[in-house]
């Protein structure tokens, strides 16, 4: 016969404080870090500036509405943000969504209010603490996607570097809005190559490498002058030579840098655009402002988790916080004219691969495009695309190294799989896709572990009971017993010996899922049938439903 003892589930015990190290580490200064801050940050202007420009026209918004996005993700979710290596901008994973938006709500102002909307939802979901859901991303998924991500900057840079490519410069889809695809592209790029362009990719290639070897790394001032910065002064030299030796060797002005040439504050006030408010009279806009706070905070979430993998510091980035810093990015730059904005990896990942210690390297690559924007225009408009897309070739092989691939594969089956599948997932598809392709498989395999008998349920093997071989088999239960729970404890409790007597302990359980409850309770009511005597200590009964 089934016994039931009511017992009272364990509270749970106090939680004790951390105790405070006798010598704290005292806290740098944003300012303690200045010299490799300030370097870094003039690498990710460098990158971030063709970037920004490029998402705005695959956008179809002007030119200038990414440019402001840089700025403002620079200038002001750099300094609210908790993240200390985080680059924010125009992402490449929002031109869909801004194509879309457009054609619905047929024109860029009225985008421009679903933007502002969609920054005050952002705001809204950090303070609800939506953030907690990026502590829920395997991290073969996320190291799976940091290196398609590298395999894709290699493969669509590749195009810029032979001086062939006319799409924009951050395309990260496999498919393009030109029709073509990732590897068309690579084709068409080996039949037009630009004899310029190859020359000072090269050039720009081999200083990147040789700065990256140990003579040059053990030299003090190869600290302070980053190596991409010498290779972009030496392609605009060489194109400079190449214009005044040989003119039909110069990189083609369609692969140069193209940046608004601004000559006054009112001639860039003129060119802005304001939201037009009169569209929140509109449902549709509501729907796409929900689309982009949504694609955007998730984009969000994968950069900063993936960012802080790669912080050598292993610093940790409040999720909360982010999703705050981002939505007053959003809103502020929806009020200003710009595109919406989100954390972006390849943004983030050239900042770390400059040496970034802070978060002042964005605050600093934010106000040098906003300095560029207002004086600089007709000088960076010199820069070959082939030397930026050559510093990103060595940003996007340090995503995706051998090393990495062997240290997956040494992990187990069940690492390899989510990173591989991830990984082509991305590359084929976009990134949200992509990963949640790698999601999913990745939740298969936590769930099919969860599965395996006894992972959960733990015998009493103590002496006494040892020693009895009538003593009752007893399980206890996890402290906190949630659906993911269940398909173990049910495996073990149908693999329990017939005419045995078991004792199933929730006693030591704070949290025990109705699911679960549910099952023990059909396992109580068949249980006299296999001759088994049950015993269930603080654990309720709950009604079943009809079948």
């Amino acid at each position: 016969m089934t016994q039931v003892i009511s017992s009272p589930a364990r509270t749970g015990s106090p939680i004790v404080p951390p105790v405070a190290p006798a010598n704290p580490r005292p806290k740098a200064s944003l300012f303690s870090t200045i010299g490799q801050d300030a370097p870094a940050g003039l690498v990710v202007f460098l990158v971030a500036l063709p970037l920004c420009l490029g998402i705005s026209l695959a956008s179809g918004a002007p030119l200038l509405a990414g440019v402001i996005a840089g700025i403002v993700g620079g200038v002001l979710v750099s300094v609210l943000s908790g993240s200390a290596v985080s680059v924010s901008g125009p992402a490449a994973g929002l031109t869909v969504v801004m194509l879309s938006a457009i054609a619905t709500l047929g024109s860029w102002p009225a985008v421009l209010a679903a933007t502002v909307v969609a920054g005050v939802i952002q705001i809204i979901l950090g303070l609800a603490r939506a953030g907690i859901i990026a502590l829920y991303f395997p991290a073969a998924v996320i190291r799976g996607m940091l290196a398609a991500i590298g395999i894709i900057l290699i493969l669509k840079q590749l195009p810029h570097f032979f001086g062939a490519d006319a799409d924009y410069f951050e395309d990260m889809n496999f498919l393009q809005f030109n029709g073509m695809n990732t590897f068309s592209a690579i084709g068409a790029a080996m039949k037009g190559l630009s004899p310029g362009s190859v020359l000072v990719g090269v050039v720009s290639l081999v200083i990147l490498l040789l700065w990256n070897t140990a003579p040059v790394k053990r030299q003090s001032w190869s600290r302070l002058v980053p190596g991409a910065l010498i290779a972009v002064l030496a392609s605009v030299a060489i194109n400079f030579l190449l214009k005044k030796v040989a003119p039909e060797l110069q990189v083609r002005p369609e692969h140069l840098v193209k940046l608004p040439v601004v000559t006054s504050l009112g001639q860039l006030a003129s060119e802005m655009t304001f939201p037009d408010f009169e569209a929140l009279r509109r449902p549709a806009t509501y729907g796409v402002a929900f689309t982009i706070a949504i694609v955007a905070s998730l984009e969000t979430l994968l950069s900063v988790e993936a960012v802080d993998n790669l912080d050598p510091q292993k610093r940790h980035t409040p999720t909360n916080r982010e999703l705050m810093a981002q939505g007053a990015g959003n809103l502020v730059s929806g009020l200003l004219g710009g595109l919406p904005l989100t954390a972006v990896i390849v943004r983030s990942s050239a900042n770390i691969a400059a040496g970034a210690q802070s978060k002042m390297s964005a605050f600093i690559h934010g106000l040098l495009l906003l300095t560029s924007l207002l004086f600089l225009g007709a000088v960076l408009n010199l820069i070959p695309l082939s030397a930026l897309a050559a510093v990103l070739l060595t940003v996007g092989f340090k995503l995706t190294t051998p090393a990495l691939y062997r240290k997956q594969w040494q992990l187990g089956w069940a690492q390899f799989m989510p990173f591989i599948i991830t990984i082509v997932a991305v590359l084929f598809t976009d990134l949200l896709k992509g990963v949640s392709i790698g999601l999913v498989l990745g939740f298969f395999f936590i769930l099919k572990d969860n599965a395996r008998a006894g992972s959960y349920l733990r015998r009493d093997d103590s002496e006494d009971n040892a020693k009895n071989p009538a003593a009752p088999l007893h399980l206890r239960l996890p402290e906190h017993v949630s659906f993911l729970n269940k398909a173990s404890i049910v495996t073990t409790l149908d693999q329990l010996p017939a005419d045995s007597r078991v004792i199933l302990d929730g006693t030591r359980s704070d949290v025990i899922d109705h699911d679960v409850l549910e099952a023990i309770e059909a396992f109580r009511q068949a249980a006299p049938a296999r001759g088994i005597k049950l015993e269930l200590r603080g654990i309720r009964q709950v009604a079943l439903g009809a079948h």
